[in-house]
């Protein structure tokens, strides 16, 4: 197949244009940055690549190359754990995603031949944030600011059903690898100062990043899947389970806990992302017949880590 990627360079675009470049398809990279695209994805390792600059909020010439393209997976996103949201910040999270997402339904519409099927990530941020509720792919949306973002991320992603393109909606939990979240909390357990963040009893939805790649092919794959579908380990943890687990991995203590001011500091309003959690259930995927690699946490950060 020929699938387009747009957020190919990052934390999980990256692993799965290699993992898609590897099973014999051909990628299309949408990039902002095509300097950068170059060297994640050099020539001669990534000969069945195409890289093609693109502005994700404008449209323009990049959205004739969907046209040849069999499916399309639209990753591109602002990251939100970066930074305090300042109002200006949180219009451009939602603006990353919303806007994006229209100008790559607007291109899959007007293509002719259609790609056949839109990949389009969103988050568990949908269901709002939660101590005790647990959520699956039929919960109702929560009403904080990702909730927001979420609803009106997938409501544009929504559209292309209209034009007979076969949808399937990821909601991402906290994805694990060398990279994103748990890249920054290897630091303080190197240094022997690793321990739960805030409460320690907030729900940590996870999933191996191996299994999100294996999730988003199945996904551009199978006809019979469609809608909406929960990117997470049947087996959340709390917030305390993870860090002594990694501890453990890591052979390091982990009873240093870092004081949720510290992260509010830091973070401002982002830190509701890991001061706050949702335990999320992948009802759906676990019904489509996928089948998780790493279902525990354990054997998961063991992978990663070692």
């Amino acid at each position: 197949m020929k699938i387009a990627v747009s957020g190919a360079t990052g934390f999980v675009g990256s692993r799965l244009v290699e993992r898609l470049h590897k099973e014999g398809h051909r990628v299309l990279v949408l990039t902002r940055n095509t300097a950068h695209a170059q060297k994640v994805f050099p020539k001669q390792a990534f000969p069945n690549v195409e890289i093609v600059a693109y502005t994700p909020t404008v449209s323009g010439a990049w959205q004739e190359a969907i046209a040849t393209c069999d499916g399309v997976v639209n990753l591109a996103g602002e990251p939100i754990g970066e930074g305090r949201w300042t109002p200006e910040r949180k219009q451009e999270i939602l603006n990353s995603r919303k806007l994006s997402t229209q100008k790559i339904v607007e291109a899959i519409v007007n293509a002719n031949p259609k790609p056949s099927v839109l990949v389009n990530a969103s988050a568990i941020g949908y269901y709002g944030t939660s101590e005790t509720a647990a959520f699956d792919e039929t919960s109702s949306a929560g009403n904080d600011f990702l909730a927001q973002v979420c609803q009106a991320w997938e409501a544009e992603a929504q559209k292309v059903t209209d034009a007979g393109v076969r949808l399937v909606i990821l909601r991402f939990g906290i994805v694990l690898g060398l990279g994103g979240a748990l890249g920054k909390m290897i630091t303080p357990f190197k240094l022997f100062a690793g321990g739960p963040i805030g409460s320690g009893r907030q729900w940590f939805s996870w999933i191996h990043i191996d299994d999100l790649v294996n999730l988003i092919l199945q996904a551009l794959t199978q006809p019979q899947m469609s809608g909406v579908y929960n990117a997470t380990t049947p087996q959340p943890v709390r917030m305390s389970e993870l860090s002594n687990t990694m501890g453990k991995v890591m052979h390091r203590p982990s009873w240093l806990p870092v004081p949720g001011f510290a992260i509010e500091a830091l973070l401002g309003d982002g830190a509701i992302v890991v001061l706050e959690g949702q335990q999320v259930l992948p009802k759906r995927t676990i019904e489509s017949g996928f089948e998780f690699k790493y279902p525990n946490l354990q054997p998961a950060l063991e992978q990663i880590l070692k």
